[in-house]
């Protein structure tokens, strides 16, 4: 037999080829997704043999769980959800409190329904009966809680040892939400009333939280070497993070670097805030460079706590009218006030922009690495849309007003005689 001849022995229209050996045993071949030419591992006796290997390879193509032959090694089908999981979130880089959220998001949430079962096993379906039974009253965890199970799918799509060929995690929009609280940022009024009833202590703390536009991590960190007045300058380099490990019944706190590039930036100080800077630093900071700006009431030098400041803020929210009685047909609902520390960078946000800073500016000073998270901290001023209506109509009144004065000279203008030829006066060119 030629060589060659008689051994090609492909279909039309159907995938990859079966050729037949001299040795009468079936060959079969196919061109992958990567454009390569693959041959199956072993010959075949018959060739409707051959072809349904290749079915079988062109399925998996069709379902995009086609791997290279080279690359193909044993999947654990009997590993589960909680054991993928628990190595996922240790050989994961996080953040300390970002991998305690996780660890309590899948302890309470996910590894009770979906932690015992194969993790290749589980279906959309399982997903959405999962899915439902999340509270539904606390729209962001249930949010952040899908999003964590949805990134564990797509981390172990991408491990070609895990027996995952789709992330079943596709119901839409269930990984977002939209923002529960409308904050409405205090006025220049209401700081007034908080600056003056908080004690001398934690006066500057709101007013470098709105004016200034820091984090109350970012605040409680400061050090008097992070404050120059010479150039009107405080420099966020660090901030303290509250763990939920204890150690001796005391909530862990952790210094460490911004997240972010942009988290680490020099923050110019107002010019009216040097005098209350200068008095804070004379009467409430200890001489070293190291000392804290805003430390604890008990020891200087350890962080001030989140609680002890609460006690002073939620007394400085009544006396600015910021805070809201439990309602009587509400057994849940409680005494609350509805301004935190935090949102007065929102405040400081709108009088910044309001002074015309760009987007990039307000980045900047917010410490907001994407245009998306400043956005958040837009909101309008009180008084400014009837600024911009009033604004509006001045286009229109000086019209007006020229009309006005033109009908009221013609009816004031007295009659004008003729030329004492009789000859009528000459008309004024129009204009």
């Amino acid at each position: 037999m030629v060589r060659g001849k008689g051994r090609k022995n492909r279909t039309p229209g159907t995938f990859g080829s079966v050729d037949k050996l001299p040795s009468g045993l079936f060959r079969a071949q196919y061109y992958g997704p990567d454009g390569r030419r693959y041959k199956a591992p072993t010959l075949f006796l018959a060739q409707q043999d051959a072809r349904s290997w290749l079915s079988v390879v062109h399925s998996e193509i069709i379902r995009k769980a086609w791997q290279p032959p080279d690359m193909v090694v044993a999947e654990n089908i009997k590993l589960t959800f909680r054991e993928y999981a628990e190595q996922w979130i240790k050989t994961r880089d996080l953040a300390d409190r970002t991998r305690e959220d996780y660890q309590d998001w899948l302890d309470a949430h996910i590894l009770p329904v979906l932690g015992d079962y194969p993790i290749g096993s589980i279906e959309e379906n399982d997903i959405r009966v999962w899915y439902g039974k999340l509270n539904a009253e606390t729209p962001t965890l249930r949010a952040r809680v899908y999003g964590l199970c949805s990134t564990i799918f797509n981390t172990a799509l991408a491990d070609k040892k895990v027996p995952v060929h789709q992330n079943p995690c596709k119901i839409k929009g269930a990984g977002s939400v939209t923002r529960a609280k409308v904050i409405r940022p205090a006025t220049l009024a209401e700081l007034e009333v908080i600056v003056t009833t908080l004690p001398p202590r934690f006066k500057l703390m709101a007013l470098f939280a709105t004016w200034c536009a820091l984090r109350f991590g970012e605040l409680t960190e400061l050090r008097r070497r992070d404050i120059d007045l010479v150039r009107r300058r405080i420099y966020i380099r660090r901030g303290v993070v509250r763990l939920k490990s204890k150690e001796r019944g005391v909530a862990v706190r952790k210094v460490k670097e911004p997240k972010s590039d942009a988290g680490s930036r020099d923050v110019s100080i107002p010019p009216h805030l040097i005098p209350a800077v200068e008095d804070h630093l004379r009467d409430h900071v200890g001489p070293g460079r190291n000392a804290l700006i805003f430390p604890s009431m008990t020891d200087e030098n350890e962080h001030l706590a989140p609680s002890t400041f609460s006690r002073h803020w939620y007394n400085a929210c009544r006396a600015a009218g910021r805070w809201v009685e439990a309602a009587d047909d509400d057994p849940d609902s409680t005494d609350h006030a509805d301004l935190t520390l935090h949102d007065l960078r929102h405040t400081g946000a709108v009088l910044a922009a309001l002074t015309g800073a760009t987007l990039k500016e307000l980045m900047e000073r917010l410490g907001h690495s994407t245009p998306g998270a400043a956005m958040r901290y837009q909101h309008a001023a009180n008084d400014r849309d009837t600024a911009i209506a009033v604004a509006l109509s001045k286009f229109v009144e000086p019209e007006r007003d020229i009309e006005g004065m033109s009908n009221d000279r013609a009816k004031s203008r007295p009659p004008r005689r003729s030329r004492s030829n009789g000859s009528s006066p000459r008309r004024r060119p129009k204009i």
